[in-house]
C-alpha cells in the first residue's frame, strides 16, 4: 500500500515538473547542443557541412577575432575592478546611519540599472560628441583646448565605453553590497569601536572578510556580463573607430547577420566566450575557496 502511494506521488511530482523540463529542453538544452554541433560546420548561410576543427584553426589567423578578444579582455581587466570597487565604496558610505538623505542617493545610484538602454545611449552620445556638454565643460575648465575626441580616437572611445558601463552597472553591485553590510551584526562594529579599532581597519578586517561570498558573486556576474558585452559599444561607437571597441559578442552578431552569414564560425566564437566564462569562474572560486568552506 505504501509503495503504491509513493509511486502515485512520484508520478504526480513528475507530472508537475515535466512542463518545465520540456521547456528547458526545447529552449535551452537543444539550442546548446545544436550550436555546439554547428561550431564544427563550415559554409555560408545555412549551406553548412561538417568541417571538423577548421573553425577552431581559423581563430588563430583571424585578426578581427583577435582584436575583439583583446578589446573584451581589456574591458574586463579595467572596467570590472573599477565598477566593483566603486560600488563597494558607495555601499560603505550609504550604509552609514548618520548619512543624511542616504535613501535618495541609493535610489539615484541604482536608477541607471533600470533606465532604458536606448534612451541613455542617445543621451550619452549627445553628451560626448565633439560639441557636446562634456567637451564644453572640459574647455571651460581649461582641461582641454579643443575637446576630447570621444568618438573618433580609439583610446577615448574605449574610455567612453568604460564610463558608460560603470555608470550603468555600479548601482546594481552596490545594492548587493549594501544588503550584505546591513546583515552584519552591528554589535561586532560596536565591540571593535570600544577596543579602539580605527574605521579603516574595521572596514578592511571585519567588513570585507564577512562580505567575501557577496563580492565573489558580484565578481562572477560582472565577469560574465563583461565577456558578453554588446549593448554599449554597439549603440555608442558601433565597435569603432577601427574596431577599437569591437567585442566578441558584436563580432558574433556581425558574423551572423551583417557579413556573409557564417553561422558555424559564429558558433565557434561564441564558445570562446563560454570557455572564458568557465575558466575565469573556476579561477575566482579557487582564490575564494578558503572563505567559502
Amino acid at each position: 500500500m505504501a509503495s503504491g502511494v509513493a509511486r502515485r506521488e512520484g508520478i504526480a511530482g513528475w507530472g508537475f515538473v515535466m512542463p518545465a523540463l520540456v521547456l528547458l529542453g526545447v529552449f535551452m538544452i537543444y539550442p546548446i547542443l545544436s550550436s555546439l554541433w554547428m561550431s564544427f560546420q563550415v559554409g555560408k548561410g545555412m549551406n553548412l557541412q561538417f568541417g571538423g576543427f577548421r573553425n577552431i584553426a581559423r581563430l588563430a589567423g583571424d585578426a578581427v577575432f583577435l582584436k575583439a578578444l583583446a578589446n573584451t579582455l581589456l574591458f574586463l581587466v579595467i572596467q570590472v575592478p573599477i565598477m566593483l570597487v566603486t560600488g563597494l565604496v558607495l555601499a560603505a558610505i550609504l550604509n552609514d546611519q548618520t548619512f543624511r538623505g542616504r535613501t535618495v542617493y541609493r535610489a539615484m545610484i541604482f536608477l541607471p540599472c533600470v533606465t532604458s538602454l536606448a534612451a541613455y545611449s542617445v543621451v550619452f552620445k549627445a553628451m560626448f560628441t565633439a560639441d557636446g556638454v562634456i567637451n564644453h565643460v572640459l574647455m571651460a575648465l581649461h582641461l582641454s583646448d579643443t575637446g576630447v575626441p570621444w568618438m573618433t580616437d580609439p583610446f577615448w572611445a574605449r574610455v567612453l565605453v568604460i564610463i558608460a558601463i560603470t555608470w550603468r552597472w555600479t548601482g546594481y553591485n552596490m545594492v548587493f553590497y549594501l544588503a550584505a553590510m546591513q546583515n552584519i551584526d552591528r554589535s561586532i562594529y560596536e565591540a571593535a569601536r570600544i577596543d579602539g579599532v580605527p574605521v579603516w581597519a574595521r572596514f578592511s578586517r571585519l567588513t570585507l572578510p564577512m562580505m567575501k561570498p557577496v563580492i565573489l558573486f558580484t565578481t562572477v556576474i560582472s565577469t560574465i556580463g563583461t565577456l558578453q558585452l554588446f549593448d554599449e559599444p554597439n549603440l555608442l561607437t558601433r565597435g569603432g573607430p577601427s574596431d577599437a571597441t569591437l567585442t566578441l559578442s558584436m563580432y558574433i552578431y556581425k558574423l551572423s547577420f551583417q557579413f556573409m552569414p557564417s553561422f558555424g564560425y559564429a558558433a565557434t566564437v561564441s564558445y570562446v566566450i563560454v570557455l572564458l566564462v568557465g575558466l575565469l569562474t573556476v579561477v575566482q572560486f579557487f582564490f575564494a575557496r578558503d572563505r567559502l568552506k
